[in-house]
């Protein structure tokens, strides 16, 4: 399309969309293609009908249809040079002999556009060649910011690199870690995708799931598979889309058809912007989608201008007649081309707006400031060279196309939404965004809504988002969520993104966002585990099971044998306590209840006076009872031996001498109680060991004496001792007459003490592993003392006390007899149960004289 003037521009326009294969151009673009260029005729008229820009020079343009193909842009842009290509004529001639009269094709000394950055590039190459300046109002590839190879380019809309990094705040502002990225083969998608892909990873906590290409030419189901290619890694719902209209359109198809409405979460670039075309019909799949595009306004003169064309009224334009059929949807009547018959008519009284939807489109405005920027530049140029001259004068014409780029890198005025136009050093405008999102749900009006711009930094409405069915809560579009508390993140190789959350279990706890570490040996990790707590301490407690029935048993031996004492002391004198050796009767009791009362230190709370008189008395109340049998039974045994050798007594059978014999082995106890005294002293300790079971929150501490064990068993073993050599000496005197004093009870008592302590060290030593094995050893051992206790006071004491109220007549004294005839007497019962088995031994009672 040719506008005559007396400068000339040159338009680049993707009046229609690419054609199916072999075909240059497809279906007319009413938004990117007429829009545009209309709003580059509407800046035209309103710059020469400016007197004071340009006064008395008109611009004129040359205006060309890209097809939004870069190799048809570059056929095309050749028109724009032909002035400047010189031709050899020198071989025609007319008929008459005359050169001939070839006209001058119109000089091009600037060009508006292009669109698309690869049409851009393309052309770019082809007129730095002529010194043509270009001033591209949509052209947003980083590439292009390159000033020695595109050194007569510039563009009124900032770069793709300012772009992507608005991108890339707003996809780290929504709390995205994981996008793919979608971008159409050339240099706008691939520059604004490897932009996008370079800051992120410069800012860090950003990673690309895929980085998908669309081909310049997509076969057959090539959408399709991109998405189910997307789908590879469908927790990267992001999706960064650097595209050209037509496939936004397609990818917005395939992901419908794959049923996968409102999956997707589209982060589109200014090529997306907030058009209505590429989501027409595709609303639903669209919803949600954040798109961004410079910072515009809408020229309410554009609208006004742009609504009043008519078939009539703008014969200039040469693809309006397409437009109208298409935005009308009817059909008009031209020579030589049949009707569609299933549109109707156009009648030529149709009217934009009125009659069809109209929305101005978002780069009109740059259109408008990219003829401005040229004309201003041009007036700068004609001050400076043209002073006082009116229209062109000889020194710009030609105009030298490398002054005219040194003007338009100059230029700074307020454009035509009323912000400033200005360019820096590579031809770059500033970086001003508004950032829009298309949403369908809870609102009265659809569409693309503000809700943030972006000037250097971003400020972004969260509140004003809605997401698919209106939800206000951003989806996610993470590889992995954030690890629960207490689980540490185990990252995937090569993916900083991604990992794995594995919990820190047993006594760990998370050290930091990567590691675990054990707690403390006293000291449990928190219920979140994040730290560690101390470790509860307990102890056995006076209310529980384990304690209770310990306590009663000591409680009734203390009772009991404390009345044992006091009817042995109330009747001291009587021949039966006197017969049962009241010395070492009352060492015995002491004994015994020293056992009983050994309960209450066993389970009360563990502190060094308490851990001192555990380790004293609880070998020495079995010593003392031990010593004492194992002293009369000795004395019996010895008795009995002596008398079948000789009549004279044996030595240290008198109460004196039992009881320093008694006391000697007393005194071994308490010796070796106080050597340990001195090597370790008494002091308390908390094992945690003990109870330390897999799950932490059983873990306690169990405040203890510093008694192990094999310590405990060390501390009984004299006794131990004792005890077997007692009862050796039972079975040694089990022939002695049954009512000879002590032996016989003595040595039943020492058989099932032996038998308590056998049933004894299996219990204490196979609970060792049991969780409650402190309990469960001290009732056992407190158990086994007090059983054995209370065998030794009911076999040997119990009968006598029994006697000794219920039947006094039996506590009398009986005739005493000489040592001489006590040992006769036994030694005759002795043959008499030899030769009867049947006839119980001694039926005549002998009561010793322990006068002797």
């Amino acid at each position: 399309m040719y506008i005559e003037g007396d400068i000339t521009l040159g338009g680049l326009f993707p009046v229609h969309s690419r054609g199916p294969a072999g075909v240059p151009c497809g279906e007319i673009k009413k938004e990117k293609g007429i829009h545009r260029m209309e709003a580059m005729m509407y800046a035209l008229d309103q710059i020469n009908s400016d007197p004071d820009l340009l006064p008395n020079i008109t611009l004129g343009a040359r205006i060309l249809d890209t097809c939004s193909r870069d190799t048809y842009a570059l056929e095309q842009s050749l028109t724009f040079v032909q002035a400047l290509i010189q031709k050899d004529n020198s071989d025609v001639r007319c008929s008459n002999g005359e050169p001939p009269i070839i006209p001058k094709p119109e000089r091009v000394v600037g060009v508006i556009g292009a669109s698309a950055s690869s049409v851009s590039i393309m052309v770019a190459n082809v007129l730095r060649l002529f010194a043509i300046p270009q001033i591209s109002y949509a052209s947003t590839a980083p590439e292009l910011s390159d000033n020695n190879r595109y050194d007569f380019f510039s563009r009124v809309v900032p770069p793709d690199s300012f772009q992507a990094q608005a991108m890339v705040d707003i996809v780290k502002a929504m709390g995205w870690n994981y996008v793919s990225t979608l971008a159409s083969e050339g240099n706008y998608g691939e520059s604004g995708v490897d932009a996008f892909v370079q800051i992120s990873r410069e800012a860090g906590g950003l990673c690309i799931a895929q980085s998908i290409k669309i081909p310049r030419e997509p076969r057959p189901g090539e959408f399709e598979k991109i998405i189910k290619r997307l789908m590879e890694t469908s927790n990267a719902r992001g999706v960064i889309i650097f595209a050209n209209e037509d496939d936004i359109k397609r990818v917005l198809e395939a992901a419908k058809k794959a049923n996968l409405t409102g999956h997707f979460l589209f982060v589109g670039s200014d090529s997306w912007g907030a058009k209505n075309s590429p989501i027409l019909n595709l609303e639903d799949v669209a919803e949600g989608a954040v798109t961004i595009l410079p910072k515009r306004a809408s020229i309410d003169g554009f609208d006004q201008y742009f609504t009043t064309r008519s078939l009539e009224n703008n014969r200039r334009n040469i693809w309006f007649a397409e437009f109208w059929e298409d935005d009308f949807k009817c059909k008009l009547t031209r020579p030589g081309i049949r009707g569609n018959s299933g549109l109707r008519k156009c009648t030529g009284e149709e009217r934009i707006s009125r009659d069809s939807a109209y929305e101005q489109e978002g780069k009109v405005q740059f259109v408008i400031d990219a003829v401005y920027a040229m004309a201003h530049a041009l007036h700068s140029m004609h001050n400076d060279l043209c002073l006082g001259s009116m229209g062109v004068c000889d020194k710009m014409d030609p105009v030298d196309g490398r002054m005219l780029l040194s003007y338009i890198r100059a230029i700074n005025f307020n454009g035509s939404a009323g912000t400033g136009v200005m360019f820096n050093e590579n031809g770059d405008a500033p970086g001003r965004y508004d950032i829009f999102q298309y949403q369908l749900s809870n609102t009265t009006n659809p569409g693309y809504k503000v809700i943030g711009q972006w000037t250097n930094h971003l400020r972004l409405n969260a509140e004003d988002m809605q997401w698919s069915g209106g939800d206000k809560l951003v989806p996610d579009s993470v590889c992995s969520f954030p690890c629960e508390s207490g689980e540490r993140k185990r990252m995937v190789k090569g993916v900083p993104c991604c990992w794995h959350c594995e919990l820190c279990d047993g006594y760990q706890y998370l050290l930091d966002e990567f590691n675990c570490d054990m707690c403390p040996f006293d000291m449990r990790p928190t219920p979140n585990r994040t730290g560690c707590r101390p470790t509860p301490i307990i102890k056995l407690e006076w209310s529980s099971p384990w304690a209770i029935i310990p306590v009663f048993l000591a409680v009734m031996g203390i009772l009991a044998t404390s009345g044992v004492i006091i009817t042995f002391i109330r009747f001291n004198d009587t021949p039966i306590v006197r017969a049962s050796g009241r010395e070492l009767s009352y060492v015995l009791l002491t004994g015994i209840f020293l056992i009983y009362l050994i309960t209450f230190l066993m389970i009360a709370e563990p502190s060094t006076v308490v851990c001192a008189f555990r380790r004293l008395f609880l070998g020495l109340g079995m010593c003392i009872s031990y010593s004492a049998m194992l002293t009369k039974t000795n004395r019996i045994y010895r008795i009995f031996e002596q008398g079948k050798k000789s009549v004279t007594p044996p030595k240290f059978i008198s109460p004196t001498s039992q009881l320093i014999i008694t006391f000697i082995f007393i005194s071994v106890q308490l010796l070796g109680v106080f050597i340990w005294f001195g090597v370790i002293p008494p002091h308390t300790t908390v094992d945690f060991d003990e109870l330390r079971p897999p799950n932490p929150e059983y873990a306690r501490g169990i405040l203890k004496c510093d008694m192990s064990d094999l310590s405990l068993i060390g501390c009984l073993s004299y006794s131990m001792v004792l005890m077997v050599t007692c009862t050796v000496y039972a079975i040694k005197s089990r022939g002695v007459p049954e009512t000879f004093n002590e032996a016989k009870p003595i040595g039943f008592t020492m058989y099932t003490t032996c038998i308590i302590w056998l049933a004894f060290v299996p219990i204490f030593f196979g609970t060792s592993q049991s969780t409650e094995k402190m309990f469960i050893q001290t009732t056992t051992l407190t158990v086994s003392m007090s059983l054995s206790a209370t065998v030794s006071l009911g076999m040997l004491y119990i009968p006598k006390v029994y006697v000794i109220i219920f039947h006094p007549e039996q506590n009398v004294q009986k005739r005493k007899r000489s040592f001489k005839a006590v040992v006769q007497a036994a030694t005759v019962s002795t043959h008499l149960s030899q030769k009867s088995s049947d006839k119980q031994n001694g039926e005549t009672k002998v009561e010793p004289d322990r006068s002797q």
